[in-house]
C-alpha cells in the first residue's frame, strides 16, 4: 500500500511565462533608464544579410553631428559589426550571446551598466541576425524596427507575419537592387499592409542613402 505522504507530486511551470515576465520587468527598467537620461533608443531587427549594420552606419553618418550616439551590437560571436560602426566615430558595445538567438532586456540592462549614459542621446541596438526570436522580447526601447530586404525573396513577410505585428516600423532595404533582381517591391509592401494596414513602411537603400532622410524624420530625430 502506497503511503500518500510519499507520493510524488507534479508541478506544472510555464517557463515561457516566467522568462517573458522577467524580460518585461527588465524592459520596463531599461525604458525608465533611457527616459531618465533623455535617450532615444531604437531596436533594429532582421535576418542575416538584410543590411542592418549598413543601415546603422548610414544613420550614424546622418546623425552623428547632431547626436551623441551609442550602438549595442548583438551577435553570437565576433565584433565585426561593432567595429564597422565604430569606424564612423561612434561608441559601440559588443554583446556576444553565445548560443542565444536574440537579445533580451536583461542583456541590455547589463550592458547599460558598462557605460556612462549621460554621455549619449541616441542608442541603436542591432539585434542578433534572426527574424523570429527577437520579435517576442521587448528591450525597453522607443521604437522596434524590422528590416527586410529585396534579396530575401518575395515571401519573407508572409512567412513571418508575427514579426511584422511586433514592429513599430518596417524598412524595405536594398531597393537599389530592385531592377537588377526584377523584384516587385509593391507586392512586398502590400503583404506588409495585409498584416498591418497602418504600419509605417520605408523603402531604403542603406548603401546609397536613398530613403534615409524620411526614416530619420519618422523617428523624430
Amino acid at each position: 500500500m502506497t503511503n500518500p505522504e510519499n507520493e510524488s507530486k507534479t508541478v506544472n511551470i510555464d517557463i515561457r511565462k516566467d522568462l517573458f515576465g522577467a524580460n518585461e520587468n527588465a524592459a520596463a527598467l531599461n525604458a525608465e533608464i533611457f527616459k531618465k537620461h533623455g535617450i532615444v533608443a531604437v531596436d533594429i531587427m532582421g535576418s542575416v544579410g538584410t543590411g542592418k549594420t549598413q543601415l546603422i552606419e548610414s544613420l550614424c553618418e546622418h546623425l552623428r553631428g547632431k547626436y551623441r550616439i551609442l550602438m549595442f551590437a548583438g551577435d553570437l560571436a565576433t565584433t565585426i559589426d561593432a567595429d564597422r560602426v565604430a569606424s564612423h566615430g561612434v561608441d559601440t558595445i559588443q554583446i556576444n550571446t553565445g548560443t542565444a538567438c536574440h537579445l533580451d532586456a536583461r542583456m541590455i540592462r547589463v550592458a547599460l551598466q558598462k557605460v556612462n549614459l549621460a554621455d549619449y542621446q541616441l542608442v541603436f541596438i542591432e539585434n542578433v541576425g534572426n527574424l523570429i526570436c527577437p520579435a517576442g522580447y521587448s528591450l525597453g526601447v522607443d521604437k522596434k524596427v524590422v528590416v527586410v530586404s529585396v534579396t530575401e525573396g518575395p515571401y519573407m513577410v508572409r512567412k513571418h507575419p508575427l514579426t511584422i505585428k511586433h514592429a513599430d516600423m518596417i524598412i524595405i532595404n536594398k531597393i537599389d537592387l530592385v531592377d537588377a533582381l526584377e523584384f516587385d517591391v509593391d507586392a512586398l509592401e502590400a503583404d506588409i499592409r495585409e498584416v498591418d494596414a497602418k504600419m509605417p513602411v520605408f523603402r531604403v537603400s542603406s548603401k546609397t542613402g536613398e530613403g534615409i532622410d524620411k526614416f530619420v524624420e519618422a523617428l523624430n530625430l
